[in-house]
């Protein structure tokens, strides 16, 4: 599978042998393309309140409707947890709007937005928002991988693994359990803790706690209602569906066989946000339930822009449509890719990692 990396203006370039140039010049790219892109970046109040209206209120009329069908008996009401679920995705999106910013100027007011969404994606939104403002500032760089983002190892350090620590990193990203097992145990259990921040102080301890108590309150409520087992019927499929789709997303976003990964002395933001961020050039039924945010490399490029003001950038600069594009057919194929090949500066499967083992010199 080929991505298409070209961009015509502002000119990308690789850079020099002279690293203080490569450096200079890099600094100048960024500087042209935060510019180019600051003016997309004006948020809309109106506009943000409808998309937050017209995603929460189908969600809780969809959850409503299901739960009254399978209360009195009519099964097939199941049915409807399938758009339910692209609803919670797509708060999930708006939650991830709020961290940076995005749907309104006040800060505060994001927040709050972002913490009562947090209750309904199971997500807490203060030790999320904070694990996921590391990704930005630390995606593709190998010294500082390990948190909020998929664990990702070289060849050589899969290589240096014992039999056991290969046999974990296989079953990690084993497609059940990467797609399944693991975005169940993401949302449903780790998130009630905040793991990865344990001793980074008070806050990532009150966003979950928190959030664990916003939780059991609608919960609670809605199994009163309906008991518990129409609860379950309804919230699992619900959650479950989402949560996949959502690592699925996340997943696509950064692991594609031309991604960029380098260690700290090379890392480069803007190589790292164009070329370590794909463009997920999804049908436009799911590009809305993701809230544009396939256009991933422009996000990470500009995070500050709002998610629905992501599609006016590739119209304005259409040479930013085949940076990094994957298409759904094209993305399937990224499953396989686990292994960072510094050599071939590719991800790659086991597969080739296996071949390229026996073939080698002894």
């Amino acid at each position: 599978m080929t991505v298409t990396s070209n961009i015509s203006a502002p000119e990308l370039s690789h850079g020099s042998e002279n690293p203080s140039l490569k450096n200079s010049t890099a600094d100048r790219q960024s500087r042209s393309w935060i510019a180019a892109l600051a003016k997309f970046r004006n948020i809309s109040a109106r506009r943000s309140s409808f998309e937050i209206a017209i995603t929460v209120l189908p969600f809780i009329a969809l959850w409503g409707i299901t739960a009254t069908l399978v209360l009195h008996g009519y099964w097939f009401g199941l049915i409807l947890t399938v758009p339910a679920a692209g609803f919670l995705v797509r708060l999930f999106i708006l939650q991830h709007d709020c961290g940076h910013g995005n749907l309104y100027a006040r800060r505060s007011m994001n927040d709050w937005i972002g913490r009562v969404i947090g209750v309904l994606t199971l997500t807490p939104y203060d030790y999320w928002r904070r694990t996921h403002a590391i990704h930005h500032a630390s995606a593709g760089n190998l010294d500082r991988r390990g948190v909020g983002d998929v664990d990702t190892l070289t060849v050589r350090e899969y290589r240096a693994l014992s039999r056991w620590g290969r046999l974990r990193y296989w079953l990690y990203r084993h497609p059940v359990v990467m797609f399944g097992l693991g975005p169940a145990w993401l949302f449903v259990a780790q998130y009630r803790l905040p793991y990865g921040l344990m001793r980074a102080g008070m806050q990532p301890w009150v966003s979950t706690i928190a959030t664990n108590l916003g939780i059991a309150a609608p919960f609670a409520l809605m199994i009163w209602l309906v008991g518990a087992s129409t609860f379950l019927l309804v919230q699992v499929p619900i959650t479950l569906m989402a949560a996949s789709a959502g690592v699925w997303l996340f997943y696509i976003q950064h692991q594609f066989e031309e991604t960029h990964w380098s260690e700290e002395r090379d890392w480069d933001f803007q190589h790292a946000a164009l070329e370590g961020s794909s463009h997920y050039d999804l049908p436009p039924l799911l590009r809305w339930f993701s809230g544009n945010i396939g256009i991933h490399h422009v996000h990470h490029l500009s995070p500050k822009i709002p998610f629905y003001r992501l599609s006016e950038v590739l119209k304005e600069h259409p040479e930013l449509r085949n940076v990094s594009r994957l298409t759904l057919r094209q993305s399937l194929g990224c499953v396989k890719l686990v292994l960072w090949d510094e050599n071939a500066r590719r991800l790659v499967s086991f597969r080739d990692e296996r071949l390229a083992r026996l073939a080698a010199p002894a």
